[in-house]
């Protein structure tokens, strides 16, 4: 059976690669682990990619197949294994880079294309320069960061010496400060293939992910071309502009924008598949599996199953539900306010708590999108209150 090198696991993804008949071989970073009797070795960072490639060749892997990975820090590593092990899909690392830091992505953008205003920063840089620079309200975050860790909104010296704290520091290119955009997020999930956009579907988040790190309920669906026809528009232009201008492979991507009543401004864009409950999402709505269509691509094929632009007959949404800080609720207690298309909430109060606090997780549609964005803030208050 051929073997993919897989850097990160998530459940979904490992489906997929069972029902393309693959042998999954995962790189993951301590402690996580992959499921009981599938191979795995751990590395420290999967940032690393030297660890990364020593892990895969300890391994001692046949019959490569293919390296693909679930998350953002394993991009670099994922194109320097194709690179080593002439591997089909991209193996071109400088490009890569391009996908992974925020200032040389958003300095390599075409000029036209909007933005935050961005730079490096070090521990030595004053505040009152950024200010000066950048504007009075401004965002730190890690050059090479994924899913708004270590993300702060700065309004004062004093947040930003706080903002500071979590990094090590020494480094001239591992931080960056960047303009505040005041304006609600949309995201484009979809498929580059030749130089183009194949496909792709814009969603909306209920709150930004930054404030879901900070304890708020992250939660999205998908949006309704006959609702919103020019901020459809203006997406799809964006990202032609953006992975044109950026050189993208060909990949599936994640392109977040803030929805400004000047038009849209790009926020940042990675090659590789979306996160949270994104994929299942738009399978439901559109019936395009980009777990399957990622598979294709590291193998060297050709994307199969792309669906011709249609309406979907539902529009599908998202919650990564809490554990609530007030009470207690239970599955049941969901199910009884409101009606799922899908949810997992755990019996026991002790079960583990995922990304973006999540403890638990629902899909919800319905045939008209306004509405299914009433249920999915309906869901969420509930949540927050615990019932």
């Amino acid at each position: 059976m051929p073997t993919m090198i897989v850097i990160g696991y998530r459940d979904d993804l490992h489906q997929a690669l069972e029902r393309r008949g693959l042998d999954p071989c995962y790189i993951v970073q301590a402690p996580a682990s992959a499921p009981e009797g599938r191979r795995f070795k751990r590395v420290t960072d999967m940032e690393n990619a030297q660890e990364v490639m020593r892990a895969v060749l300890s391994a001692q892997v046949d019959d490569v197949a293919g390296v693909l990975t679930v998350h953002e820090m394993g991009v670099f590593a994922a194109t320097y294994l194709r690179q080593q092990l002439s591997l089909p899909g991209n193996a071109d690392s400088k490009a890569a880079l391009y996908f992974r830091d925020k200032h040389l992505q958003k300095s390599a953008l075409p000029p036209h294309v909007t933005r935050a205003r961005c730079r490096y920063v070090s521990k030595e840089t004053p505040f009152a320069e950024l200010a000066e620079e950048l504007g009075s309200v401004l965002v730190v975050k890690p050059a090479i960061g994924a899913g708004s860790q270590r993300t702060s909104i700065v309004r004062s010296a004093e947040e930003y010496a706080r903002a500071l704290e979590p990094f090590p520091g020494g480094s001239d290119v591992e931080i960056v400060a960047e303009s505040f955009v005041d304006a609600p997020e949309v995201y484009l999930d979809g498929v580059w293939h030749d130089g183009r956009l194949r496909w792709s579907s814009m969603s909306s988040n209920h709150i930004a992910p930054l404030s879901a790190v900070q304890g708020g309920i992250l939660s999205a669906h998908v949006l309704d071309r006959r609702l919103h026809p020019e901020l459809f528009r203006q997406a799809e232009a964006l990202a032609e502009d953006a992975l044109g201008g950026l050189g993208a492979p060909d990949c599936v991507f994640h392109l977040e924008a803030f929805a400004r009543e000047a038009g849209l401004t790009f926020g940042e864009c990675a090659v590789r598949l979306p996160g949270a409950l994104s994929p299942q999402v738009n399978q439901l709505t559109f019936g395009i599996d980009l777990f399957d269509v990622e598979i294709s691509l590291a193998l060297g094929e050709e994307p199969a199953g792309i669906p011709d632009p249609h309406v979907p007959e539902r529009f599908y949404g998202y919650i990564l539900l809490r554990r609530p800080e007030n009470g207690s609720l239970t599955q049941q207690d969901f199910e009884r306010q409101f009606s799922f298309d899908e949810i997992a909430y755990p019996l026991s109060p002790d079960s583990s708590i995922g990304p973006y606090g999540r403890f638990g997780q629902a899909i919800v549609s319905d045939p008209d999108e306004l509405k299914l964005q009433k249920t999915i803030d309906e869901i969420v208050r509930f949540n927050e209150v615990g019932g």
